[in-house]
């Protein structure tokens, strides 16, 4: 019995299907990642991009080293200004492994950016599987990738030795036609189950039908359709360098905080 989350041969499997069409979450996740680049305003003359996705980032970064999201990274020590990691740590069996060896791979002051799914994405489908499940057959089986909280990313980004950690998101809603409409884009989108420990059998139709019934009563969009939600983190992160700004330490500061704000201090009761 294996310890690991995900099955990665699996995994690749599904990847290996998935069309143009459902990549639209990467091509969001490339808008992004160019706005970043542009608030940096520096230029990158050795980049890297970690990804299940190679040819679509390939398209997107021709000049970079493109590789895939495998547990050891094929990533040489300090040879890169900039490393990508793009929407494959929420498939990760050791998402801060695979941070330790991206920030490894940068020079002194190289950034990270790195581009995942959140514990939001497919929330109303979780919700509903589960409960359909459970009325129908008794049980629960894991169908949905466990995935991270932005609260505990930046906690994650200095766990792996990245200076001025920042994590953000951006929740997406996309309305679908039913359930097997979603299900039917997961799959070209490369994303469907590939947990170590999903159900191996064919899952019963009254499951899905049962979903479906509350899907379409819980979450339904004005439009009649059924909504889901798909979110964006984003971190970044660099390489600490000695010209990074430093935080002042504890009891440095010139002036009181009520000077500066113009109002009067008043102390706490007892």
């Amino acid at each position: 019995m294996t310890n690991e989350i995900t099955d990665t041969r699996a995994l690749a499997l599904h990847r290996a299907r998935a069309t143009q069409s459902g990549l639209f979450l990467h091509e969001l996740a490339a808008d992004e990642v160019q706005d970043r680049l542009q608030m940096v305003n520096r230029t990158f003359t050795s980049k890297a991009v970690v990804t299940g996705f190679e040819a679509f980032w390939s398209g997107q970064f021709p000049e970079a080293q493109v590789l895939r999201d495998t547990d050891t990274l094929d990533l040489e020590p300090g040879a890169h200004d900039l490393v990508l990691h793009m929407l494959g740590l929420h498939w990760s069996n050791d998402p801060v492994g695979q941070l330790i060896q991206c920030r490894r791979a940068l020079r002194a002051d190289g950034l990270f950016i790195a581009a995942s799914l959140g514990g939001d994405t497919l929330q109303e489908l979780r919700r509903c599987l589960a409960e359909a499940e459970v009325a129908v057959t008794g049980g629960l089986s894991p169908r949905i990738a466990p995935m991270p909280e932005l609260r505990d990313l930046g906690g994650l980004l200095q766990r792996a030795g990245f200076a001025l950690p920042v994590a953000d998101t951006a929740v997406m809603t996309v309305e679908y036609r039913d359930i097997w409409h979603l299900m039917h884009d997961l799959r070209a989108m490369g994303e469907t189950n590939a947990l170590s420990t999903r159900l191996r059998t064919p899952t019963r139709r009254a499951v899905f039908d049962r979903a479906q019934a509350l899907y379409a009563k819980h979450f339904s969009a004005p439009s009649g359709r059924i909504a889901a939600s798909f979110e964006l983190q984003v971190l970044t992160g660099w390489a600490p360098d000695a010209s990074q700004p430093k935080p002042l330490r504890p009891g440095s500061a010139q002036q009181r905080l009520a000077d500066a704000l113009a109002t009067p201090e008043r102390p706490l009761p007892d």
